[in-house]
Parts: structure tokens; C-alpha cells; sequence
């Protein structure tokens, strides 16, 4: 009420808005809608970038990282884990290469048994299962045999280590055997999972090669979508049970 009506005008004047509210309103709002566009595009970069690092870790790192980051996701449900993928993140058991040492008779202390199992070739076994660390029976080889004659396909076989006897497989697991056959049909040679490997008996190493604990060469691990696929030659697994 003091002020004369140029002062009110003045004041007014430095309040009064430089653009009309409405354009205000649009430009405020698309000066938001990009930032959160740009906050967005950083986010789903960054989360790309993570998700290839891992996948990189996981497909082309050492076998401990392998398994490390499997143990992760597992536990944090990064993949819809449950116990179950816990479970299996601890698979294959790695072995040390002494495994496959010089000894006796190649990489074993003796030769593969005198008649094996399906009537696989013993010299073939001998070759395969100690003096040798990447080649394998040809594929398709347990067709030739006496192998699905003569398995029991109603019922778990066992599989023994054609050199010490041991137990190595108990197939089919949780499958059923024509499963279990069409799978080995697909790649070429008998092909157990997991649940289906004696760990006890059974190791892999750092490059993917299977063998027993005793040094028998038997195969290579060789994972796809349904994880781990222990590729294996008939002729390492068809032993008689020593015990």
C-alpha cells in the first residue's frame, strides 16, 4: 500500500515470466522425458555390458570361475535357480592332471580286462583307455557291439572302468532309457549327465577331459543347454565289476 504505481509495476515486471506457462509445462516435460531416456539407455548399457562379461567368465574362463560364477547364480536365483541348480553348479569334480601320469601300462597301472562287456574290442579299449588323452572310438561304435542287445533297458546298468573294475556310470537317472539312448544316438556315443557319473570314482579335468581316479582316459565333457554331457567310449565302460 506504500508503493507508488511505477514501483508496483517494476516489481511486478521482475516476476513476470520470460515465455507463456503452457510452453513452460512442455518444455519442462520433455526435458524430463529425456533425461530418464538417457538414464535408461546408461542403465540398460551397463547391464549389458555385465551380462557379457559374465557369459565371456563363464564360457571361456578357467574351470574355477566356470564353477565360482555357477555357484552364484545358483545361490542368488540370478537364473530362477533353486537347490536343485545349487546342486549341480558343484559338477564335474575337477581332478589334477597327475591323475593322468605315466605309470605301468600308459596313464594305468595294468591293461584293460581280457573279455570285456558287449563284446568291445579289446584292443581298441587298451589303445583308448591308456595310452591315449584326446581320441576317441569312432563314432556310432556301440552300435557295432553287442550293447543294446544285450543292456537292460527296464532297469539303472552300471557301467565299470574297463581297466580296475570300478563303478564310473549308473544309466539311465531320472530319464528313461530311450531317452537316455537317443541322446547318445544324437552325438555319437554314450552321453551321461550328472546324477548319472560315480564322482567317487570319476573326475574331469581343467580342459574337459573325463577319466577315472586310476588314470583310464573315458571321454570329454561336453555341456549343452541341459548342462553337463559326459560324452564317453564304450570301450572305457565295459568292465566286470571287480568287488
Amino acid at each position: 500500500t506504500g508503493y507508488s504505481g511505477s514501483t508496483r509495476m517494476a516489481a511486478t515486471s521482475m516476476f513476470k515470466p520470460l515465455l507463456p506457462p503452457a510452453l513452460l509445462i512442455v518444455l519442462a516435460g520433455t526435458m524430463m522425458a529425456g533425461f530418464l531416456s538417457t538414464q535408461q539407455r546408461s542403465t540398460s548399457l551397463s547391464s549389458s555390458l555385465i551380462a557379457r562379461s559374465s557369459r565371456a567368465s563363464f564360457i571361456s574362463g578357467p574351470t574355477s570361475v566356470r564353477k565360482g560364477l555357477l555357484s552364484t547364480t545358483a545361490a542368488f536365483g540370478l537364473f530362477g535357480g533353486s537347490d536343485a541348480s545349487a546342486v549341480k553348479a558343484q559338477y564335474p569334480i575337477v581332478g589334477d592332471e597327475g591323475i593322468m601320469s605315466q605309470k605301468e601300462h600308459g596313464t594305468n597301472t595294468k591293461p584293460v580286462q581280457l573279455d570285456l562287456r558287449y563284446g568291445c574290442d579289446r584292443k581298441v579299449a587298451d589303445k583308448i583307455c591308456s595310452f591315449n588323452r584326446h581320441y576317441a572310438e569312432h563314432s556310432g561304435y556301440f552300435r557295432v557291439t553287442k550293447w543294446l542287445s544285450e543292456v537292460d533297458k527296464t532297469k539303472e546298468t552300471t557301467y565299470y572302468d574297463s581297466v580296475t573294475g570300478k563303478p564310473l556310470f549308473i544309466a539311465p537317472k531320472g530319464r528313461t532309457f530311450d531317452e537316455f539312448l537317443r541322446e547318445s544316438e544324437a552325438h555319437g556315443w554314450p552321453s551321461f549327465r550328472d546324477e548319472e557319473v560315480v564322482w567317487e570314482n570319476v573326475r574331469c579335468l581343467r580342459d574337459g577331459e573325463c577319466v577315472s581316479v586310476d588314470g583310464t582316459h573315458l571321454g570329454h565333457n561336453l555341456p549343452d543347454r541341459s548342462g553337463n554331457r559326459y560324452c564317453i567310449n564304450l570301450v572305457s565302460v565295459a568292465g566286470h565289476p571287480t568287488i
